[in-house]
């Protein structure tokens, strides 16, 4: 996607030290989860990023998508740098990962977040409980990913998600405009 002020593209090794500092005051503020330089490199495929129409290599926004299980992924790790916010970067990068989880053929998509509104905005809407089989909560019980131990709501990541609101979209439902 184009806009006057912003393009989007695949995130690459070389943009990891840029979304890390994007990262880094929602993470101080426990908005978003500090993660190492490592786990960035490990995931920077499911990361897209939004740069400047300027000069692409200009990294001001980024999110990720996380696929869990066969039908379902996690939209994660959305952050624009503060200078940026109120452009509509982080609404094109979440309807381009929404339209990824598609073309994938995924049915859910999850997130938990502070900001519900947003999050409605794109069609999500608030849940209880992890809505998986007894049979996937278990297999996905091995996983040593923070973001699933986040949506299996585990003691463990309790205090990163104190206050936060479990979303779920429906992806076979009409859009929101």
């Amino acid at each position: 996607m184009t806009s006057p002020h912003f393009t989007l593209r695949n995130a690459q090794p070389r943009d990891v030290r840029t979304i890390r500092r994007l990262v880094e005051p929602y993470a101080h503020e426990r908005i978003l989860i500090a993660k190492e330089a490592v786990a960035y490199y490990e995931t920077v495929q499911e990361f897209v990023v939004a740069t400047t129409a300027q000069d692409t290599s200009q990294v001001i926004g980024c999110g990720a998508l996380h696929v869990m299980w066969e039908d379902l992924a996690e939209i994660r790790t959305v952050a624009v740098a503060q200078e940026h916010l109120g452009q509509g970067i982080g609404h094109a990068i979440v309807a381009e990962l929404i339209n990824r989880a598609r073309a994938m053929g995924l049915r859910r998509l999850f997130c938990l977040t502070f900001e519900v509104d947003f999050f409605a905005s794109h069609g999500f809407h608030p849940i209880d409980g992890t809505p998986v089989s007894m049979e996937v909560y278990a297999e996905l019980l091995r996983s040593h990913d923070d973001g699933v131990a986040e949506f299996l709501d585990l003691a463990r990541v309790k205090p990163n998600t104190l206050g936060n609101t479990r979303m779920l979209l429906k992806l076979n439902e009409p859009q929101a405009t």
